[in-house]
Formats: C-alpha cells, structure tokens, sequence
C-alpha cells in the first residue's frame, strides 16, 4: 500500500478507537447517572403513591408487592429503551463520522505527501542532461523541505561529477588519439621510405601493428564511456537498415574467415542512436566471425516479437561453457576458444555492447548452442512513430 493509503487507514483506526472508548465511557456514566438519579419512587404519579399508602394501611401487602413490581419493570423497561436508543445513536454517529474522518485524513495525507510527490516527480524526470534541474521546494523548515534541500545539494554534486565526466572524455580523446597518430605517420613513413634498413622497416611494422591495437583500444574505451551515457540522440532507426550498413562492413572479414552469413531482415524500427546502435550490430557480427570455425555460419534475423523489437546473431563455434556466458560482456574478458580472426580486439565488443542496449532500455539474451556457438538475442523498445524513409 502506498503511505498515502497507510495514514489514512492508521488515522481511521485511531479515530474509530477514540470514538468506541467514548461511546462505552459516555454509555456507562448514562446507566450510573440514571440510577442515581431515577430510583423507582420518582417513576410513581401522586394516585400510586395514594393507592400504595392506602393498601399499607389496609395491610394488603400483596397487592402492594405487585404494584411494586410492576413499577420496577416499567422503570426497568424504561430505562432498557433510554440506553439502547442512547447506544444506536450514538454507535450510526460514530460510523458516519468514522467514514467522514477516512474520507478526511485521505485528502488531507495527500496535501502533506504533495511535496515529496513532487520530489519523487523531480527524480523520475532528472537525467544526465537535466541534471540542471532542481526540486526548490517552498514551506516551512520542516523535515520534507530538509529532504528537498539535501536532494538538491546531491543534484549539485552529480552535475558537477558528470560535467567532470564529461571534460575527461573531451580531454582523454585528444590526449590519447594526438600522440598514437603521431606514433602511426612516423611509422608509416619509415616504411615507406627507401632509406630505411630491412631490420627498421621489420621493427616498425611490429610498432604498427601495436599502435593500431592501441588505438582501436582506445577507440573502444570512448565508444564505452559514451554508450554508458544518456543518449543525445533519440530517432526512429529501421534495424534492417543498421545490420545491413553492418554487414557490409563485415564482408571482408567473413570471407578471410570463411565464415557464411546468412541474413533475414524483417521490419522493425526503434527510438534511439543510429551510430551507436550500428556498433552494436558490428560488434555482435565482429564477435560472431572471431569466435567461429572455419567454413563456419552465421544467421542474423531482424524482427518483431511479443511487442518488441529484436537482432538476432547466431554462430557456430567451439562449446561454449554456460558458466561463461556471465561473464563474456565484462570488459577485458574473452572466451578461451580459438579465434578465426586474424586480429586480437581490446575485448571491449560485447561490453560496448551492452551498454548501447541498456543506454536505448533494452534486454540481452545469451544461450548457447548445443551444437556450438552462441545465440545473442537483442530485444529493444519499438518506435512510437515509424521512421522516415531515406532519401
């Protein structure tokens, strides 16, 4: 129950607990204050009384016993009436109010809650790039308000973490790319050159090679720190068109690899980054031909299922353990089966991954083939509106 519902009912509660000691208190003084007050002679008329004196003198005291007799049940009876009215009464009094004082303490919990619904509607709404944003509520110096302050003060300090972010990425592109690129012309042009000695051109083509590695290292870990961020574009992107541009850069690869690729491409359209969500599909393809056999296959699928979009990427291989499958979208981490690839990535590709499908609202599946390989399954939100047709 929410605490709205909960201060309501713990306010009827107490309400209906008072009112129930105050009708039984006010019940018990009523029956004590009429037997104090009424006792059986003041219920008799002058006659009674004459007629009862009468037969005192006469000495008819059995007639005179039931006289009083009859006086003490209509006393009785009386008084029976008197209470039981005085508890009806007051017991429908006492639900009716009941009812008014829920029906009260429900309005009047949901102004007092007013603020931290507001507070709760702030959060909802603040991302990485509203974080400018603040509750400023307004009120006394209460505890709710106190809350507010602390939000803000938190707020404060997550803006200024994330521009910080924000400024070391800026700055760590441009430190880190400017030096390899320096590193990588050198090299290019020693090659190049006719002067330089065979055992030069043998050690640079051995830095080349560690200088590409580095830079698709770093590459990977600035696509990573981006995708883990809030999205900065948000459009409807057809997922056939996205495999496709993928696939064609996949070609030659594929083919070095022998690896067949087999592709049905039904429509789907989804709300997000066209470029982060093609590394996705080229790194979910990079992985599938790097962790393949020889003369291996590879069936990627495009589609609708169960009101969500999904990609598909199926592969032959080497078994994959299913303790692994947890672990194989960590950074850093690859699985111990032999590569068909050429080339050692920075085992960044499904980590990259990840964070593009949790930054777009998404869920991976992962299961392994009993014949080999691995399925990954990539289910993201459908569009709202269909995307616009290119060109």
């Amino acid at each position: 129950m929410s605490v709205r519902t909960r201060l309501t009912l713990v306010y009827g509660s107490l309400f209906l607990v008072t009112s129930a000691t105050l009708v039984a208190v006010t019940y018990l003084l009523t029956v004590r204050t009429m037997d104090d007050r009424f006792p059986v002679r003041q219920s008799m008329d002058a006659t009674t009384v004459t007629r009862l004196r009468a037969m005192a003198v006469n000495g008819d005291v059995g007639q005179l016993m039931r006289l009083k007799a009859d006086a003490d049940r209509q006393l009785a009876q009386q008084k029976h009436d008197v209470l039981q009215q005085l508890l009806q009464s007051s017991l429908v009094t006492m639900l009716v109010l009941g009812v008014l004082a829920v029906v009260i303490g429900y309005v009047v919990a949901g102004r007092m809650l007013r603020p931290l619904h507001k507070v709760t509607a702030t959060a909802r709404r603040l991302s990485e790039s509203t974080l400018h944003e603040r509750i400023a509520l307004d009120g006394p110096q209460d505890e709710i308000k106190d809350l507010a302050d602390t939000f803000d003060r938190m707020l404060d300090r997550l803006n200024r973490a994330f521009d910080g972010q924000r400024r070391f990425v800026a700055n760590a592109s441009h430190e880190l790319r400017t030096p390899l690129t320096i590193n990588r012309t050198v090299l290019e042009v020693a090659l190049a050159s006719r002067k330089s000695p065979p055992e030069t051109k043998a050690l640079a083509d051995v830095l080349l090679g560690n200088t590409a590695r580095h830079e698709r290292l770093i590459e990977g870990l600035l696509l990573l720190a981006k995708s883990e961020r809030e999205l900065a574009t948000r459009v409807g992107t057809p997922l056939p068109d996205v495999v496709r541009s993928a696939l064609d850069q996949l070609d030659d690869p594929a083919d070095e690899a022998e690896v067949d690729v087999e592709a049905r491409l039904a429509p789907a359209t989804v709300t997000g980054d066209p470029v982060l969500l093609e590394r996705c599909a080229v790194n979910l393809l990079e992985n599938a031909v790097k962790y393949n056999v020889r003369e291996g296959r590879i069936w990627v699928r495009t589609g609708v299922r169960d009101g969500e979009a999904f990609l598909q990427v199926v592969n032959t291989g080497r078994p994959v353990p299913s303790y692994e499958v947890a672990t194989i979208f960590e950074p850093f981490r690859r699985l111990r089966a032999d590569r068909t690839g050429s080339r050692d990535g920075a085992g960044l590709g499904l980590s990259i991954v990840r964070a593009v499908v949790r930054a777009h609202g998404g869920a991976i599946e992962t299961v392994p083939r009993p014949e080999g390989g691995l399925s990954i399954t990539v289910r993201l939100p459908m569009a709202r509106e269909p995307a616009l047709a290119a060109g």
